[in-house]
């Protein structure tokens, strides 16, 4: 989505020939490119089980949380009275585990993204609707507003903010991952990159950055080719058989992979990291609604309070994202610049 420099988030994060093949099969069957609404079963009151048929993405969880009412005052009248909370996903075609997928029983979307959407959608005292899309149509819902907020591993970025508001809720990485046998490591200096295939997803955030890495080193008379491919499944395919070097995706995902393959011959581990944001400015995931909506603030209200009774820190230690953490949830914080390589 070239208006929108993200991250199909994540790129699809894995799918290894092992797992992904359940995974990629049971996200066709929401329903091709249309948004579709997935539930989970029914929780006690007062209670989100986090990590429900992740298929080992996750550590199944009960998180104990209820409304908070000064919180859930703040929402607009129009999403208060509705009484629920539209949770945009952009996971089709694939999904990108661990982040969102669909599960094990073929139908319930889980993940960190929809868990934590959940989580939230609680503190507001509203019931969670999850609308599953590609990445486009994703954007399409919240600018039609048929979508409140997109839990999807949305960057924030100053040229999101033309359209979106924020409120932050994880770190973003990115990261390199080549064959496990390979010696290419990515030290953060663009310059290692030359004479290197690498695949990235379209209309991407990562894409953006490496592009203008291309660039520079075309600059220099040094060529970088990047590769792209319909699905994660082609990408660790063509990595396994050298057709390109490296794929640069969202970390979450990649350490999924490498987890998932690690002890298969095409194992695979991380070859470097790199902030979703640049050289200059820690990258960061934000929770994504329209722009003057009134829900960044609430938002906001609701991820922080989740952040100092604990379930957050339950949340990203269910999905093995602990290292991702931020202290504070803020409302549109600095984002990746608009000239930012």
């Amino acid at each position: 989505m070239p208006a929108h420099f993200t991250r199909r988030s994540l790129i699809r994060g894995i799918s290894a020939a092992t797992v992904a093949a359940s995974l990629a099969t049971g996200l066709a069957a929401c329903g091709g490119d249309s948004d579709a609404a997935t539930t989970t079963s029914a929780a006690k009151t007062g209670e989100v089980v986090i990590g429900q048929v992740s298929n080992g993405a996750a550590t199944q969880t009960a998180i104990k949380v209820s409304e908070v009412k000064s919180i859930s005052a703040e929402l607009p009248a129009s999403v208060r009275k509705s009484g629920k909370l539209v949770i945009g996903e952009g996971a089709l075609p694939a999904g990108f585990p661990p982040l969102a997928f669909v599960g094990s029983d073929q139908k319930t979307l889980t993940g960190s993204e929809p868990d934590l959407g959940r989580l939230v959608a609680a503190v507001l005292g509203l019931k969670p609707e999850i609308q599953n899309a590609t990445w486009e149509n994703m954007f399409v819902g919240i600018d039609s507003g048929k979508v409140d907020v997109a839990f999807s591993n949305v960057t924030d970025t100053e040229e999101r903010k033309k359209k979106y508001e924020f409120a932050s809720y994880r770190q973003d990485n990115l990261a390199f991952t080549v064959p496990k046998k390979s010696t290419w490591n990515f030290d953060g200096n663009y310059e290692n990159l030359a004479g290197r295939t690498v695949s990235v997803s379209a209309g991407t955030n990562q894409e953006k950055i490496l592009l203008e890495w291309k660039k520079k080193l075309e600059s220099e008379g040094k060529k970088l080719t990047v590769k792209y491919f319909q699905d994660s499944n082609s990408v660790y395919l063509a990595l396994s058989s050298g057709k390109i070097d490296a794929y640069l995706g969202p970390n979450p995902g990649i350490a999924y992979h490498n987890k998932q393959t690690a002890n298969t011959p095409n194992a695979t581990r991380t070859a470097g990291t790199y902030s979703g944001a640049g050289a200059s400015l820690q990258g960061l995931i934000a929770a994504t609604a329209k722009k003057d909506s009134g829900l960044a603030k609430p938002l906001a209200d609701a991820i922080n309070h989740l952040i100092d009774n604990g379930q957050y820190a339950q949340w990203l230690k269910a999905y093995n994202l602990s290292n991702e953490a931020v202290a504070k949830s803020e409302v549109n914080p600095p984002g990746l610049p608009l000239d930012n390589s």
